[in-house]
């Protein structure tokens, strides 16, 4: 069967925008083929900072003859039904139309239409223009003479030309020309700008991708990332390093170059003053390289390594001696503003208002730093206030919250106030990415707790699922006084997140907060802390998709979660419980029987029957339901008990008691009894199996 060949070549695309940009292009083009009739064996996508391509085997050369009878009105239908029924059906005339007799309904029109396959050559020629004109860029461009006309054709970087080639394996492949904005698809690409920018005449896939590597093109991402990586841990190991991986920098940089080259260059070790995350991100950020370490130890060496797309005539020392001159102009400025983080402020007579209101020390760089903060009046929101003013909020919920989470209150005071202070440094100006861990770093350097200084950085986290979650206390109550005043402040101003849009993060950090409860085993009254049960129910949705990524059943959660529950450490608890307890023997068998004897209660209920409203042992006249009654009286009391105690897996033990008395009454018990007394005191025993089962879970919303 044939295959299609397709590239797309333009001035340089965005690295962040390629890997996207490729699977957009094969979703179009394969779902506009078999949306024509067409169906093909596979296809992929591929790309490099110049040109997406795809490949498409085993594509079927035409599409298949349809033919469709489409049913119309009665014979005797109105005239405009029938009209109506041809214009829709493409006839001109009812001659045209077959009559189809049914001996219930009459006569009636039926149409039928024949469409004729089309060669897949007209198909690709019809629908590539759209693709091209319509293709979803985040930003896109016009260029040229032609871009002051209206609907000039519009692309990432300029679209230079177009390959599109279709045939069989093994023979000659033909080219379809289709044209979009002057520019015609052929069978001629070109290869590396530099080495090889002579163009190439090609037929089917393995030649084209075969022609750009001899032309140093290699098309295959993910080898491109091979290479560059193991290229890198060569050279980091043949001069006694080790090199610091970076799976984003990697996706990065093999998306900035068709012919990677690795090379090491260096800096002086004075820069090694600097915090070694700060060098980091200066390389990487503004030259997109890599650093290492030695082999044995953590500190970052002095060699850095870059991804050229030239394969220098010199071996690259130009090229490293270029790209070294910009490193150590940037560490140069990253380390003028280190220093500058830990000096003086030159208006510290302008800060003492600030710094009263916080207490803070002014002789202190990161203190001055929060009065800085405060006296600029920096915006947080413009409805929810200043930096300053979210501080003071943080620090007075935090003080609430280290009775509960058992932290040193004057520690807790003390980190709530610097939490933010890095804001205002220099650093974190730069870096915005280093934003708490900076202020840790300062913290340390002016004599502060272990524990403040640990606060300050954690206090963000965790910031996503995988995150860790902080384990000091005084970072856990800082963390939660921060997260929680954000949700209340943005709840107070009705700021909540709609269907996918949350640009405040509040998902993110009630996911937060509720993953510190939990994994730190926290009891916190979220009612009683936020004042909002709409927030409350937020929280709720957020606890039910971790304890679904948990491994937790969702009827299982729901079963135990009811409106009011703001303790989510216990609902996760007793979703733990529930969870042994239901998939254990007893616990199938108890939850058949209960859910029998709510839904005929409920039945009964709906009905208007009259139930005792308690149970007269007088007339119990049956064992079984002796059995039951004596049954729950102790498994009720026993499980309130546990639920009291908080041992949510006793008072599942003491509900399994009653399997076998609830099992023995539905079968030697008939409910709705003749003696309306009698029926109305057996449906309050089924009300007391319901009441004592509701003390740990809502059974009827279990499945199963």
């Amino acid at each position: 069967m044939p295959n299609l060949l397709l590239e797309l070549r333009s001035e340089e695309i965005p690295a962040r925008m390629q890997r996207k940009a490729a699977g957009d292009l094969k979703k179009l083009v394969t779902d506009a083929l078999v949306e024509a009739g067409l169906s093909y064996e596979g296809a992929r996508e591929y790309w490099t900072p110049r040109r997406l391509a795809l490949d498409i085997h085993g594509l079927t050369a035409r599409s298949a003859d349809v033919r469709e009878e489409r049913k119309g009105p009665r014979t005797d239908a109105n005239e405009k039904a029938i009209e109506g029924f041809l214009r829709g059906a493409g006839l001109s005339s009812v001659s045209e139309a077959q009559v189809v007799s049914d001996p219930k309904k009459g006569d009636f029109y039926v149409a039928v239409i024949s469409r004729p396959g089309r060669a897949t050559e007209e198909i690709v020629t019809d629908i590539m223009p759209g693709i091209i004109r319509d293709f979803p860029w985040p930003k896109s461009m016009r260029w040229g003479k032609a871009s002051s006309k209206p609907g000039a054709l519009r692309w990432v970087r300029p679209l230079q030309s177009i390959v599109c080639t279709f045939g069989p394996e093994h023979e000659e492949t033909t080219v379809i020309p289709f044209e979009i904005d002057g520019i015609t698809a052929s069978n001629i690409t070109y290869g590396h700008r530099f080495h090889a920018p002579e163009a190439i005449t090609v037929r089917r896939f393995d030649d084209y991708a075969a022609n750009l590597e001899k032309a140093k093109v290699i098309l295959d991402a993910e080898r491109r990332k091979d290479i560059i990586l193991h290229d890198a841990r060569d050279i980091a190991f043949a001069n006694g390093l080790e090199l610091v991986e970076d799976e984003g920098l990697l996706e990065e940089v093999s998306g900035l170059v068709e012919w990677p080259q690795v090379l090491m260059g260096s800096f002086e070790e004075d820069y090694l003053s600097i915090p070694s995350e700060i060098i980091r991100l200066t390389i990487k950020t503004n030259q997109k390289c890599f650093v290492t370490r030695p082999q044995s130890g953590e500190a970052l060496s002095n060699k850095f390594i870059l991804v050229s797309n030239i394969q220098a005539s010199d071996g690259g020392k130009e090229i490293v001696h270029g790209n070294g001159k910009v490193v150590r102009a940037r560490l140069s400025d990253a380390l003028h503003f280190w220093k500058r983080d830990q000096g003086n402020l030159p208006d510290l007579e302008t800060l003492s208002a600030s710094a009263a209101k916080f207490g803070l020390d002014i002789k202190k760089p990161l203190d001055q730093r929060m009065a800085k903060l405060d006296a600029l009046d920096v915006t947080f929101h413009a409805k929810l206030g200043t930096q300053g003013a979210r501080v003071a909020r943080i620090r007075a919920l935090a003080k609430q919250l280290a009775d509960i989470t058992g932290a040193d209150p004057a520690l807790v005071d003390r980190a709530a106030v610097l939490a933010k202070a890095d804001l205002r440094t220099e650093a974190v100006g730069e870096f915005p990415e280093l934003q708490g861990l900076m202020g840790r770093k300062y913290a340390a350097l002016q004599g502060e707790d272990a524990s403040v200084a640990a606060a300050i950085e954690d206090h963000y986290k965790p910031q996503g699922p995988s995150d860790r979650v902080p384990e000091d206390r005084v970072a856990i109550t800082v963390a939660l006084a921060d997260k929680l005043d954000t949700l209340i402040g943005f709840w107070a101003i009705d700021e909540k997140p709609t269907g996918s849009k949350d640009p405040f993060a509040l998902r993110r950090a009630a996911l937060g907060v509720v993953r510190i409860l939990l994994e730190r085993r926290i009891r916190l009254p979220l009612l009683a802390t936020t004042k909002d049960i709409d927030l409350l129910s937020f929280f709720h949705d957020r606890l039910k998709v971790y304890l679904r990524d948990q491994g937790a059943r969702h009827d299982l959660i729901d079963a135990v979660l009811t409106s009011d529950a703001d303790d989510l450490l216990m609902v996760a608890r007793r979703v733990e419980a529930l969870t042994a307890f239901i998939t254990s023997e007893d616990g199938k068998n108890l939850l058949a029987g209960t859910k029998r004897a709510t839904q005929l209660l409920a039945a009964e209920e709906k009905k208007g029957t009259v139930i005792a409203d308690g149970v007269s042992p007088a007339l119990l006249t049956l064992d079984a339901e002796k059995e039951l009654f004596a049954a729950i009286s102790g498994a009720s009391k026993d499980a309130s008990d546990a639920v009291a105690r908080e041992d949510f897996r006793s008072a599942m033990e003491a509900l399994s008691k009653l399997r076998g008395p609830v099992d023995r009454f539905f079968e030697d018990v008939l409910v709705n009894d003749e003696d309306a007394a009698i029926r109305a005191n057996r449906l309050a025993l089924l009300r007391l199996i319901r009441e004592a089962t509701g003390t740990v879970a809502d059974f009827s919303k279990i499945s199963g």
